[in-house]
């Protein structure tokens, strides 16, 4: 495939494919009301931070997306430290800092998003070093990333800590999306414990995932990361994911 990776900055005729790939994730990832506040402004705002992928010879069908997002970190921000809310805590500096009018110093990815028919293909690693070329293109020389790895889902009732830790004989990650950003030239920084949170009623989350929601306490769901919090006395539910902050220093 001759790949074709442009910024929607570069290429706004194009924005509207962004949402092409949005049903690649299971819907009730689609329910954190935090990414509203990214996505809501992806093809304005931070267009120059969204990427789309396609085959050169078709621009009507992208084959990945990549999504991020700028931040002020340090200095008289009190911002010491990547935030334990990860993913949505990452997306409120931003928020925050594009209304206050702050400069932003680092870039936060948010996602890589490949169509289903070519994971695998090692497209992921394309997209994770057009994305680095981009926040440098950009000016900025930290790049960081909450990290959802994509291995967890096997194991939804180990700590995040725990499953983070492991390492091959070869001293990389076991997991394959945190080895890629280590291959890439990432540092494992700490994990963010509750990088997302996903709440509804139980019709809800009867809706999103086609699951029974008949119990109260932790609930199994495919493609989760860790069980959701389920009580049926107060009709919700309450999906807490961890992840973890990796940092490329380019």
């Amino acid at each position: 495939m001759d790949l074709l990776v442009v910024s929607l900055a570069d290429r706004p005729d194009l924005a509207h494919h962004l949402w092409d790939l949005a049903t690649v994730w299971p819907r009730f990832m689609q329910q954190d009301p935090v990414g509203d506040l990214f996505f809501s402004r992806a093809t304005t705002t931070f267009a120059a931070y969204s990427l789309l992928a396609f085959d050169a010879d078709d621009l009507e069908h992208p084959v990945a997306r990549s999504c991020s997002v700028p931040f002020a970190f340090g200095g008289d921000t009190g911002r010491d430290e990547l935030p334990d809310d990860g993913w949505d805590g990452v997306i409120r500096w931003a928020w925050l800092d594009e209304l206050e009018d702050r400069e932003p110093t680092h870039v936060s990815a948010l996602e890589v998003a490949i169509r289903p028919d070519l994971r695998g293909t090692g497209l992921a690693s394309v997209l994770l070093e057009h994305k680095r070329a981009n926040v440098a293109r950009l000016g900025f020389h930290d790049l960081v990333a909450p990290v959802r790895p994509n291995r967890k889902t096997d194991e939804p009732h180990t700590p995040m800590a725990v499953y983070a830790a492991r390492t091959r004989e070869d001293g990389l990650p076991t997991d394959p999306w945190l080895r890629l950003h280590v291959r890439a030239g990432a540092t494992i920084e700490k994990v963010c414990p509750r990088a997302m949170t996903i709440s509804g009623s139980l019709a809800e989350w009867r809706d999103w995932t086609g699951e029974p929601f008949d119990t109260s306490g932790e609930v199994v769901v495919p493609f989760a990361l860790n069980p959701v919090h389920v009580s049926l006395e107060h009709d919700h539910a309450v999906y807490v994911e961890p992840g973890v902050w990796v940092h490329h220093r380019l």
